[in-house]
């Protein structure tokens, strides 16, 4: 006998495609980074840089990836300097068209580490804890709401500066792992907090990219640090690691993480044989060739090719360009709703 898939709600079907659980009617579509474009911006009436400071400008803007695009999940983090901001960077807040950046990088040694006792009150990070409260009040029930944190790797860049901590590698490798030692819990605490808060799940992005180290470095500096952190996070998990990261995809699985956010320069179906169900794959519709300067017809076409190959969560493959048009992010949701 030949029994129906089951209607699931949003949150519900990506939960299971996350957890690996029961097949709804349709994957799941999310968004772990962001889907905001000014044209969403224009939609929802709220704006960069605001609502990177706003909680309530935050949460409205996050919302419409669920309430306009029709996507399963809403991520009200759309930077990834919230914690540099708290840790002493100096930020620009970007405008419409750029996202923030951090402009300085005060830590040079062990003894420039400062974390403030109450660093969740820091306003960059207490908005976005403020704006998951207020979307669990109107969407919890309904819509999966993802948390995001930065990993220790990606603080470090922000608080050392990219060159310098890469650098640091090679001339002091002591150093680096008191570094990522001294950010892990950084990373741990904010991440509780969300949950807390309110997210069904945290997006964990930890920019150890195939494009600047090697596999053995991630395994050797950061694998550690991740299972540290995964141990005292209460919820479900998904690795946010921009590039080519083909070469790591069984580290990143033995680790521990529930799910893999990849980009288009992993094959779905290699990520898929690598991985062989140890963790979910999240991905992987390219940004720049496909949802910015594609049609509807390609994203479909790279949709269709991504649920075929099995990956468990349709997304983009990181955060989207601010000039991605609408039409392409529908697309997405357009393409899964013609069922496996």
């Amino acid at each position: 006998m030949n029994k129906m898939k089951p209607d699931l709600s949003p949150k519900r079907r990506f939960l299971s495609g996350l957890l690996g659980g029961r097949k709804d009617k349709r994957i799941s579509v999310a968004s772990p980074t962001s889907v905001i474009s000014v044209e969403l911006m224009d939609k929802v009436g709220v704006y960069f840089p605001e609502a990177h400071l706003d909680a309530r400008q935050m949460a409205e803007l996050a919302a419409g990836g669920y309430e306009i695009l029709g996507f399963d999940t809403i991520a009200p983090e759309f930077s990834v300097q919230q914690e540099a901001a708290a840790l002493g960077c100096e930020i620009d807040w970007g405008s419409l068209n750029m996202m923030p950046d951090a402009k300085t990088h005060p830590v040079k040694e062990l003894k420039d580490i400062i974390i403030p006792e109450n660093i969740l009150e820091k306003p960059s990070l207490r908005v976005v804890l403020d704006a998951i409260a207020l979307l669990r009040k109107e969407y919890g029930n309904q819509v999966a709401i993802l948390g995001k944190v930065m990993g220790p790797w990606t603080i470090c860049y922000h608080t050392v500066g990219v060159q310098d901590f890469l650098l640091m590698i090679c001339t002091d490798p002591d150093k680096v792992k008191h570094f990522l030692d001294a950010y892990k819990e950084v990373t741990a605490i904010n991440a509780s907090a969300q949950l807390q808060a309110g997210a069904d799940a945290i997006v964990l992005a930890d920019h150890a990219t195939g494009d600047l180290i090697s596999p053995q470095t991630y395994a050797e500096f950061l694998a550690p640090v991740h299972r540290h952190i995964l141990g005292r996070i209460g919820g479900p998990t998904i690795l946010h690691v921009c590039g080519n990261c083909a070469d790591r995809l069984d580290i990143f699985a033995e680790v521990g993480f529930d799910a893999y956010h990849f980009e288009w320069q992993v094959d779905a179906k290699e990520a898929v044989r690598i991985v062989n169900e140890r963790m979910s794959l999240v991905g992987n519709i390219a940004n720049a060739t496909c949802l910015l300067r594609g049609t509807p017809e390609d994203v479909h076409q790279q949709a269709r090719y991504a649920i075929e190959a099995g990956v468990n969560v349709l997304a983009p493959e990181c955060a989207i360009p601010l000039q991605t048009p609408i039409e392409n992010l529908k697309a997405i949701v357009a393409a899964a709703e013609e069922s496996y």
